[in-house]
């Protein structure tokens, strides 16, 4: 998928000659995005600090094909995007590298998470393909290959930003939000323990600091924050840029448990399954909120099981409780409070980055 700086925002104030020529470049960058790639996987797989022969080498490579670069690179080539908005200007052929480099290094962070994620959750398919641990020679040596995706990390920046004075911030930052992850990782393993079902420990609260921990730092502000840092910027100095990103974030997967309910699997490319498999989900907190004692009983007694009875009398409560509207709302204001944060900015490079992210997600179908 194409990464279009100016995607769905038209009423976004922004000049249409610069519409025009980032529509145009950004097929340019992803294809050189993707040529960086190959050169970091070759550096990575005859890296000195350790032996490598055949069968290791043709391992890691396989793995790393298999599970880096599959999905839709969003957050990787949002660090080339924004560092682009940034300068104001086009990029040098190094910079093009540094920046790829650096969103490469989101895109093995998300590797490792979802291989590990892909085991802790027994999940079957990732990305239309079996998940990595369940290929036959794989197994749990799936585990161990999630532990070298991380290492490669601090591999490719000592390799590429040694040399630059914001280095040891890099290290920081990547460290920083793994933390951050894994720390929400875990307040959603252990929300609902293997047969602990109880709706009683979801709500808003909750929810948000799932999202918050486990996507939108990683997701939303790791990318703005590693164009900043390589822009020269002091992240200290930004943290109402970290708020807002974190509050698109948060917004981002809203969207996502709605469209697991409530969006065509043909526009999707999935079948949602939170109902089934028991998630807090935005829709469950809200429908909890809205509900009467009655309906109450009918989500404890149906949400979480597999049947189709049960997941039936689930949607159509939603429907009754009209969480369709309710989420429109809840999309119109966060739309709203994003803008005016995002607009009382002052710088307008800044803005022009904020406004990237939001254009990709606002009323997004998948």
């Amino acid at each position: 998928m194409h990464l279009v700086l100016y995607w769905n925002f038209l009423s976004f104030d922004f000049a249409q000659s610069s519409l025009a020529k980032s529509t145009t470049m950004s097929s340019d960058l992803k294809s050189k995005f993707l040529q960086v790639y190959d050169t970091l996987k070759s550096e990575l797989i005859n890296d000195p600090a350790f032996e490598f022969d055949d069968d290791s080498r043709q391992w890691v490579e396989k793995m790393l094909d298999y599970n880096v670069p599959g999905g839709k690179l969003n957050r990787g080539l949002s660090v080339v995007d924004s560092y682009q908005l940034l300068k104001g200007g086009d990029l040098t052929d190094d910079e093009v590298f540094s920046a790829s480099a650096l969103g490469w290094c989101i895109e093995w962070l998300q590797a490792y998470f979802l291989v590990l994620d892909d085991i802790m959750d027994e999940s079957h398919t990732r990305r239309g393909q079996p998940c990595w641990f369940r290929l036959p020679k794989v197994g749990m040596i799936a585990a161990n290959d999630g532990i070298i995706l991380r290492n490669h990390i601090p591999r490719i920046l000592k390799k590429h930003f040694r040399g630059k004075p914001y280095y040891v911030d890099l290290l920081d930052l990547f460290n920083e939000v793994e933390f951050q992850t894994a720390s929400g990782q875990m307040i959603d393993l252990i929300t609902t323990l293997v047969g602990e079902k109880d709706l009683s420990k979801y709500s808003l609260s909750t929810h948000r600091r799932i999202v918050q921990y486990k996507t939108a730092y990683y997701s939303f502000y790791l990318p703005v924050a590693c164009a900043l840092l390589m822009f020269g910027e002091d992240l200290d100095k930004h943290e109402e840029v970290k708020s807002v990103l974190v509050e698109m974030g948060t917004y981002f997967q809203v969207q996502d448990d709605y469209l697991d309910c409530f969006g065509a699997p043909e526009v999707i490319g999935k079948i949602g399954t939170d109902i089934e498999d028991f998630k807090c989900s935005w829709l469950v907190v809200k429908a909890l909120e809205l509900s009467s004692e009655e309906q109450k009983k009918i989500l404890h007694e149906n949400y979480g099981k597999k049947d189709p009875f049960s997941v039936a009398k689930v949607k159509e409560l939603y429907h009754t409780l009209n969480l369709q509207g309710v989420f429109e709302d809840y999309e119109k204001a966060s739309y709203e409070k994003l803008i005016t944060s995002i607009e009382g900015h002052p710088s307008k490079a800044v803005q022009a980055v904020l406004k990237s992210f939001l254009g990709k997600i606002y009323k997004r179908q998948k």
